[in-house]
């Protein structure tokens, strides 16, 4: 209800006295899925004098528990003063505020609370009610926490294995490098492709429309130590969903940087083959092949695959590793609501 919905109301629905007692008035509220709950400003710490079930519900308290109490009495340790002075602000105000607050439920189980507040006038103007509407968020605001986290860890693991690349890539220039002058010049130019690649592929606030070929070879070229004679990338035209384009950059970032210490990208004569297709108009698959490099064999650390598996799985596809003898292969599938777009 907002301040604007109140002035449409009859004045008879509007006192205290029959607010219970009016069966339109107290139908629509018991019976909203929304928590709600009434406050009286004209009585001594304005306390609730109307609540539905919903709002039992959320809190766990009967109605003898809260009718006739301040709206405190659901605050808790972890209550934030910013909150309080938010709420006590808007009612100081009679405006129509909404403020997330920690609150408790009867049993002591914490709860974030999207609180919406605001004024209900009569008639002639005169303050008669504050409402309350609630809404548990907890979970979505775990969800963003946990996300939130998850980039982070992220972030700093493509950052730990950007140094280690650039070392390999230093090294192997070096062996093929006939003079000082030639040395600077290439390393120069392929630590400044993985500077672009990566620049270009973290995420964004705003959606960045990338193809995929593009994404792959802007990053696979900054990682290969030969260049494009180590990188074939084959596959159809497409745009790289927005949902998507931190699982598969992430992927081809791990991919590479595994290639470029233990697979075929560790070698001159190595070669990294990715392919992808969208036959299927409800998946995208995409599989990674590496050839004439040494003999690998699956390694007994996952930090940086298990990131991208969980990544992969949230997104509702599948990610496969078989490592071969004679190279790793890796097979990805993402779900697409239709066919990729082409450009």
């Amino acid at each position: 209800m907002s301040a604007d919905d109140s002035e449409i109301l009859p004045s008879t629905l509007l006192s205290a006295e029959n607010l219970r007692s009016n069966a339109v008035f107290a139908h629509a509220i018991r019976h909203s899925r929304l928590p709600l709950c009434i406050t009286d400003p004209s009585k001594p710490d304005e306390p609730i004098v109307f609540a539905n079930p919903a709002f039992a519900d959320l809190t766990g308290y009967a109605e003898e528990d809260f009718i006739g109490k301040n709206c405190r009495f659901l605050q808790g340790p972890e209550t934030t003063q910013e909150s309080v002075e938010q709420i006590q602000e808007a009612l100081r105000t009679d405006s129509v505020t909404m403020v997330e607050i920690v609150n408790y439920r009867k049993s002591g189980e914490k709860f974030i609370n999207a609180l919406q507040i605001g004024p209900v006038f009569d008639d002639a103007g005169n303050l008669i009610f504050h409402f309350g509407s609630q809404m548990d968020v907890s979970t979505a605001r775990e969800k963003e926490r946990q996300m939130a986290a998850l980039k982070t860890n992220e972030l700093l693991h493509r950052l730990k294995n950007i140094v280690n690349v650039m070392t390999v890539v230093i090294e192997m220039t070096g062996r093929s490098a006939t003079n000082t002058a030639e040395y600077s010049k290439r390393i120069a130019e392929r630590l400044r492709a993985l500077g672009q690649a990566h620049f270009a592929t973290f995420s964004h606030d705003e959606p960045k429309v990338l193809h995929l070929d593009e994404l792959a070879k802007m990053l696979l070229v900054a990682y290969a130590p030969l260049g494009e004679e180590q990188v074939r990338v084959n596959g159809d035209t497409v745009i790289v969903p927005d949902q998507y384009m931190t699982v598969i950059t992430l992927l081809l970032h791990e991919l590479a940087t595994n290639a470029v210490k233990h697979g075929s990208l560790s070698v001159e004569q190595g070669v990294v083959d990715l392919t992808w297709d969208t036959n299927d108009p409800a998946a995208l698959n995409l599989r990674w092949k590496e050839t004439n490099g040494p003999a690998v064999s699956q390694p007994t650390r996952e930090s940086g695959s298990k990131i991208v598996s969980s990544l992969v799985r949230a997104s509702g596809g599948t990610l496969t590793f078989d490592w071969r003898a004679e190279g790793l292969v890796a097979d990805l599938t993402l779900p697409l609501v239709g066919k990729a777009p082409a450009a």
